[in-house]
């Protein structure tokens, strides 16, 4: 079950609750028992390897076309 980040709207008390996949995004704060609201993050992308650049396809013109 993967880990959620939370911060309450009331006393900006930041938690982390883990959740199923199939659970509602609520939970109360373990603080003041206020709703609180899950905070989304983006994911980091890395390219790596080559293939993601202009300079790294192959020139055109070299050869006869198949």
């Amino acid at each position: 079950m993967p880990i959620y980040e939370y911060r309450c709207g009331h006393c900006s008390h930041r938690f982390e609750m883990r959740q199923g996949f199939n659970d509602d995004a609520v939970a109360n704060c373990p603080q003041c028992s206020h709703k609180s609201q899950r905070l989304m993050y983006p994911a980091p992308i890395v390219f790596k390897g080559s293939g993601f650049y202009v300079n790294d396809y192959p020139k055109s013109g070299n050869g006869s076309p198949s």
